[in-house]
């Protein structure tokens, strides 16, 4: 005999025997599963039923819980004006009665302009700007700067001021 085929009987040999020792390790374990269900099939069979429970309880919370989402779908005409900034109108002014100076106050304070910032645009001192403010809010029947400059844009009475 051939060195190789001694080392080829040897390398059978060794797989026969581990082939062997792997289906006896297999028997083994699946007696040791099969006599631990046994021991304790009551716990196997209260797990299972704990499990299917928990998975049933789990799709009912999902089915019961989605939100009922329904699209509505709302036709209305929209009416858009025409944007003219460059238009005021003169009516809704004139109902104010304001002076030329609360006028030009307003349209200082519609572009964002401070009290002092003013003062020094209208050559005024800033106690005057006040006043003219005071006076503007009273004729307004507003309480602040904001909401003045948001009434007089509405009635558009003042062009907005478009920031470059």
């Amino acid at each position: 005999m051939t060195f190789n085929e001694n080392l080829m009987g040897q390398i059978r040999y060794i797989f026969k025997y581990a082939l062997l020792m792997t289906l006896l390790i297999f028997t083994l374990k699946w007696l040791q599963w099969k006599f631990l269900i046994m021991d304790h099939a009551i716990e196997i069979y209260i797990g299972l039923i704990a499990l299917f429970f928990t998975a049933l309880g789990i799709w009912i919370a999902g089915k019961l819980n989605t939100p009922r989402v329904q699209k509505i779908v709302v036709e209305k005409k929209v009416y858009i004006e025409p944007d003219n900034t460059n238009f005021i109108n003169e009516a809704e002014l004139q109902k104010f009665n304001l002076s030329t100076r609360e006028y030009e106050v307003l349209q200082h304070m519609s572009r964002g302009y401070s009290n002092a910032r003013i003062a020094q645009e209208l050559c005024l001192s800033l106690s005057t700007i006040k006043t003219h403010a005071s006076n503007l809010f009273n004729k307004m029947d507003v309480k602040s700067r904001t909401q003045a400059i948001e009434k007089a844009q509405r009635l558009r009475i003042v062009v907005p001021f478009a920031q470059p």
